[in-house]
């Protein structure tokens, strides 16, 4: 089965961390590092669209400390690894409730998001500040003001125009999602958008993250039969 769009909740950087006596943010930092390798994984698989879940709606309950070192670190890895990326072809793209971060940050996201590389082979869809729930919530709110505004007709209104709203509506389905850090659940990530996605849960921490493993869950997914509500019977007729 062809691949062309993966998401991935990169969980398990603060276990790293501590499993080497080192303070939480070292994790963070260390799982840059996977971030890069990652991309660099998906161009050389051909995979177009990827999908990361950097920081949640509910992150900001974190100590005040952790969060404002995650800040940094994003601002600091967006500056320095904008001009690789372009150069590799990735488009870079950010989802999320974007009001929430300070100017400087969202002035640099839309900065980031305005390169456009010459020859695109793969975009990076980052969710900072995203809630699947909110995702939902304002997809409903657009549709609902444009049916006031009499662009959409009430009685049209399908899972379609629905989908029309949501993030990355213009992007391919997800075909698999990754969560890493062994936990078995979905945090809220694309609720929408993963209704009919393939999901594995592995054991591996966010920064031992690499092109071995990510094959790995390839060569998985390849093994898996995804039948849309159909039986075996019908795909194989």
């Amino acid at each position: 089965m062809n691949v062309q769009h993966i998401a991935i909740i990169m969980d398990g950087n603060g276990r790293w961390a501590a499993q080497r006596k080192r303070p939480r943010t070292w994790g963070h930092k260390a799982g840059v590092k996977s971030v890069k390798a990652t991309l660099k994984a998906c161009v050389k698989a051909g995979i177009k669209h990827l999908t990361l879940f950097a920081f949640s709606s509910e992150n900001w309950r974190r100590p005040e400390a952790e969060v404002n070192r995650l800040m940094t670190l994003f601002l600091q890895s967006l500056e320095k690894e904008t001009p690789e990326l372009t150069q590799q072809g990735v488009a870079l793209r950010f989802i999320g409730d974007l009001s929430s971060f300070s100017e400087t940050l969202q002035r640099k996201m839309s900065e980031v998001a305005a390169i456009y590389p010459q020859q695109r082979r793969l975009t990076l869809n980052v969710a900072v500040n995203y809630g699947g729930r909110w995702d939902i919530v304002q997809a409903a709110k657009q549709l609902a003001f444009a049916c006031q505004q009499g662009d959409v007709n009430l009685s049209e209104v399908d899972e379609s125009h629905f989908h029309r709203y949501t993030c990355l509506a213009e992007q391919p389905p997800i075909d698999l999602m990754i969560r890493t850090g062994g936990e078995h659940r979905i945090s809220n990530f694309l609720l929408w958008q993963c209704a009919y996605t393939e999901l594995f849960f592995i054991e591996t921490l966010w920064p031992d993250f690499d092109e071995k493993v990510l094959q790995s869950v390839l060569d998985a997914y390849q093994q898996r039969e995804r039948r849309f509500g159909q039986t075996s019977e019908q795909l194989n007729a």
